[in-house]
């Protein structure tokens, strides 16, 4: 389903149902740094004669990246009734466990400061429950535009967690990781042979 720019605040209160997916440039740059991270393993495992075999680690590594790739499939569904964050069907739901609030629902949109000094938002329920507003996604501002909309929460002060040229920074790291990672392959190939 496409995004469509959305107008004025009345055109937002008769939002059909609007699907905001996290940025490819945010899921292209942490499956890079996973893959950057984890990779050489299993060759230097069979150089060093490590008690896991390389066998075990690919595995396991499989393993993590389709769990990586499945958290970056979250999907923020908001529509008429509420907002809705999703995973795909073949995500255990033990794993990664999607939500639904209703605009009704919502009591306020509260700022906490993450570890690295960040902000993130959580909406409160009625209830009391906390849901992490989805700021990765490709679309933030227009989904704080129906947040605000549909609640009437004041949200001017709602930034993303993360500016894109952040992610294009750890990129280019991560693919001088991925060159590093080629002659550390390259080199325990040698050695082992």
């Amino acid at each position: 389903m496409s995004i469509e720019p959305i107008g004025d605040r009345a055109e937002l209160q008769d939002i059909e149902v609007r699907e905001f997916r996290i940025s490819p440039i945010i899921r292209v740059t942490l499956l890079s740094l996973y893959l950057a991270l984890t990779v050489p393993l299993p060759f230097l495992s069979a150089v060093t004669g490590a008690p896991i075999s390389p066998g075990v680690l690919w595995v396991g590594l499989a393993m993590g990246a389709v769990a990586v790739y499945g958290a970056l499939s979250e999907k923020a569904i908001a529509n008429a009734e509420g907002i809705q964050v999703t995973y795909p069907q073949w995500v255990p739901r033990g794993v990664r466990k999607g939500w639904m609030l209703p605009w009704n629902e919502v009591a306020a949109l509260k700022p906490r400061t993450t570890g690295q000094g960040g902000l993130v938002y959580y909406f409160l329920s009625k209830s009391g429950q906390g849901y992490l507003l989805p700021m990765r996604v490709v679309g933030f501002s227009e989904l704080v535009k129906i947040v605000e909309a549909k609640t009437g929460i004041d949200t001017r002060d709602v930034r993303p967690l993360a500016q894109p040229w952040m992610y294009f920074i750890l990129l280019g790291f991560t693919l001088l990781l991925l060159l590093i990672d080629a002659w550390t392959i390259a080199t325990a190939i040698q050695l082992g042979s």
